[in-house]
């Protein structure tokens, strides 16, 4: 992957950032790292938000733009959208329904044989996120500083689908409720179809009373 290319899955995966910070975290010098944004800018994949700080001049950070998202895969969006409709078409919302709960048993499947039954907790959500990443999510796990875990996922491939019929993104949450299991509680917390950069998912265990 090229330094341009970096700067974008950066971005991507970590949200709006300085100059500077992209240049720390890759080990090159702010005018070089400006030089890349100015590049990305010019191709209209980055723009740039002035944000004020409590002491000082505003800070400037760099953020990908529709087309800087869209550099990175979506399985076929339009196509996707299309085939949605037609089934809404065709068999109404009740064939639709049937769509998704059968779309959610494969996933349901797929992700039990990854996380498997009776590990700790932790080990079953890098699991889940294992087995997410390979689906295109950049999924990746987070501690907050309360210690819960976050299930972070930086990119959503089906993002035209889950606007074109939102209970994909309802299946996804029910589904990773069952495969972690009992002991634990999944809540959504950040969600891209509500304006957030990720979609995110507090995990934390339940203490038997």
């Amino acid at each position: 992957m090229n330094t341009a290319d970096q700067i974008l899955f950066l971005l991507k995966t970590r949200g709006p950032k300085t100059a500077q910070q992209l240049a720390d975290i890759l080990d090159l010098t702010s005018m070089g790292t400006r030089r890349h944004l100015e590049a990305a800018q010019e191709k209209g994949l980055v723009a740039y938000d002035d944000v004020a700080e409590k002491v000082g001049r505003p800070s400037r950070r760099w953020l990908l733009t529709d087309a800087g998202h869209a550099r990175f895969p979506d399985r076929h969006a339009d196509l996707t959208v299309q085939l949605i409709d037609q089934v809404r078409q065709l068999f109404g919302e009740a064939g639709m329904e049937k769509l998704i709960v059968s779309r959610e048993a494969a996933s349901e499947t797929f992700y039990r044989d990854t996380v498997g039954v009776g590990s700790p907790l932790p080990e079953r959500v890098e699991a889940l996120a294992r087995a997410r990443e390979l689906e295109g999510y950049m999924a990746e796990v987070e501690t907050a500083p309360d210690g819960a875990l976050l299930l972070v996922e930086n990119h959503c491939p089906i993002c035209a689908a889950a606007r074109a019929c939102q209970n994909f993104c309802r299946s996804e949450l029910e589904v990773f409720q069952r495969v972690l299991g009992p002991d634990c509680s999944v809540q959504r917390t950040e969600h891209q179809l509500s304006g957030s950069r990720r979609c995110a998912y507090r995990i934390v265990p339940i203490v038997a009373a």
